[in-house]
């Protein structure tokens, strides 16, 4: 349920129907809007008569019931106001959201020594990427691939942090590397072979770094909220979510199939900002201009793509990668597009550094 303050509703009002909710055996969550202040109530609501709830107080305008079965991520819980996830990076903050300019992240699938990864992080910041994407842990589909350099890539990561400037988002696979991690990333990826990892989901709502939650492979897009409703249950409000392609029947010509319908239903949905990841979603950079694009006029409020300075070397996703070059001349048709759909402010790279 969703209780409704009326406009200037005292603070002690609110700290007192907080109290008195509590005493109920609920578990009462304020939200401050741009104009109201809503309080929402989780645990045995359903015996509950909404008309007694809204006797509790004159400041209350009204009681809803959250039809969803995902409460804390549905687009009412927060009466359709979009959530923010603000990150603090070594340049200044950075907010993913729907009112905010689009965020781009960029680089590696994999890192894979300092000199690759230095170097990335400086072209794909010179071209405009607020954030730099690179796995230390790797989750692969064969044991015998490269699965990352594990923790060593960590303080390889933090180097190109130093020297860049940029935020860091990696993959964690294991909650006993999470301590470790989270001194390095400043976003945390949970891929999309662990989204219904429900145990990892727990212990990173329990944490504050925001977590970034890709699509599993055969997800549905109610399976990926409820998946997010554990993160956001267990304390953790930042969580950006991340459309990175599923798996259909044809896979002939595309390595998945990258479902930008996501982008409108999940607006109407949820109030979590929303990431497109083009790179996994087409397994071809030559696709990846277009669905990048396609996703910007779709509305979606952040990319991550694959960069590499040499894909034809990679040790995992090479054929999906862009050279920083191709980086730079990406953002620069981005940009066209953005400034269109009033979400760019970055200045690209005109040439490379």
């Amino acid at each position: 349920m969703i209780v409704v303050l009326k406009v200037g509703s005292p603070e002690a009002e609110v700290e007192r129907l907080t109290q008195e909710f509590l005493s109920w055996g609920l578990s009462p969550e304020k939200i401050i809007g741009k104009h109201k202040v809503v309080i929402g109530l989780v645990g045995e609501t359903v015996e509950m008569d909404p008309l007694q709830i809204q006797e509790a107080s004159p400041w209350i305008e009204e009681v809803l019931r959250v039809e969803k079965p995902y409460k804390r991520a549905s687009r009412e819980y927060r009466q359709g106001e979009p959530s923010e996830v603000i990150v603090s990076t070594p340049n200044g903050s950075v907010t993913f959201g729907e009112h905010h300019p689009l965020v781009v992240v960029a680089g590696p699938c994999s890192v894979e020594n300092e000199e690759m990864i230095v170097e990335t992080a400086l072209r794909v910041k010179a071209a405009g990427a607020k954030f730099l994407r690179g796995g230390a842990f790797k989750p692969r589909t064969s044991p015998y691939a490269f699965q990352g350099h594990g923790e060593s890539a960590l303080g390889l990561l933090a180097r190109a942090r130093e020297v860049s400037g940029l935020g860091i988002i990696t993959e964690l696979m294991d909650a006993a590397d999470l301590e470790t991690l989270a001194e390095v990333a400043d976003v945390i990826q949970i891929g999309a072979r662990n989204m219904q990892n429900f145990s990892l989901l727990k212990k990173v709502g329990a944490q504050d770094k925001p977590i970034l939650l890709k699509r599993g492979m055969s997800a549905t897009i109610e399976e990926w909220l409820m998946a997010a409703e554990y993160i956001l249950a267990a304390g953790n409000p930042n969580v950006i979510l991340c459309e990175r392609g599923i798996r259909t029947f044809d896979n002939k010509y595309a390595r998945n199939t990258l479902d930008l319908a996501a982008i409108p239903v999940l607006r109407s949905l949820t109030h979590l900002p929303i990431m497109i990841d083009p790179s996994h979603g087409t397994g071809k950079w030559e696709y990846v201009p277009s669905m990048a694009a396609a996703a910007i006029a779709a509305g979606t409020d952040s990319l991550m793509i694959e960069v590499h300075p040499n894909p034809k070397k990679a040790l995992s996703d090479g054929p999906q990668s862009l050279t920083p070059e191709r980086f730079d001349l990406l953002m620069q048709e981005l940009a066209v597009i953005g400034n269109a759909m009033g979400r760019w402010i970055v200045e690209p790279a005109m040439a490379a550094v």
